[in-house]
């Protein structure tokens, strides 16, 4: 019986140490050195750098609110939202009056800071959080719908802006997975190399 125990716990230890020694550290030090290898800037956290700074991720949203930038969608990360250590949703329902009541007003906001009419359609993202309340993309109707605003803050052209726009929008993956989106972050960096960083913008420039 002692040494069936023993043979037993033996082989029990034994296997804890090769299963250890395997799957915590050989087999996570492989899939490291492949992303390192083939996938680094993903690997990395897809940073995005200006000038030798990085200034954001390509894959994290990050709030943007001065005229001369394009804005993001909202956010409901974090107490004010764009809180990277607290992504989340605001879990508000269809039938919760709080979200009617907030998205009624962000539609009437987003319609005065771009000039549009009362009755001017606002495109669903402009006014709601996605689930991780970090989304670095808009679509590419709401970033329609911004231009005229930014290129009047930029002294730019409609048409050149628009440029910009089409250069930052990405088609479906593979050609049928998801909808072609604007990646906001890369879009402003874009907007201060061509034109300079506004000198009266509500946040940093990136």
């Amino acid at each position: 019986m002692i040494q069936n125990t023993l043979k037993d716990l033996r082989t029990a230890i034994i296997a804890f140490v090769v299963f250890s020694a395997f799957l915590g550290l050989a087999y996570p030090y492989a899939i490291t050195g492949i992303a390192q290898a083939v996938f680094h800037r993903q690997a990395n956290g897809s940073l995005v750098s200006v000038n030798g700074h990085d200034v954001g991720s390509s894959l994290v949203g990050q709030n943007f609110s001065s005229p001369a930038y394009f804005h993001p969608r909202p956010s409901a990360a974090g107490t004010n939202g764009y809180d990277a250590s607290a992504s989340s949703g605001s879990n508000l329902g269809p039938s919760s009056q709080v979200l009617a009541t907030r998205v009624a007003g962000d539609v009437e906001t987003i319609r005065q800071e771009n000039g549009r009419p009362a009755d001017a359609k606002v495109p669903v993202d402009a006014v709601t959080a996605s689930g991780s309340g970090l989304d670095p993309h808009i679509s590419p109707a709401y970033a329609a719908l911004q231009v005229a605003r930014v290129a009047k803050a930029r002294g730019a052209t409609e048409g050149d802006v628009r440029t910009l726009v089409a250069k930052y929008t990405d088609g479906s993956t593979f050609g049928v997975l998801g909808e072609p989106r604007v990646n906001v972050l890369r879009l402003n960096i874009a907007l201060d190399a061509e034109y300079g960083a506004p000198a009266a913008a509500a946040e940093a420039a990136p």
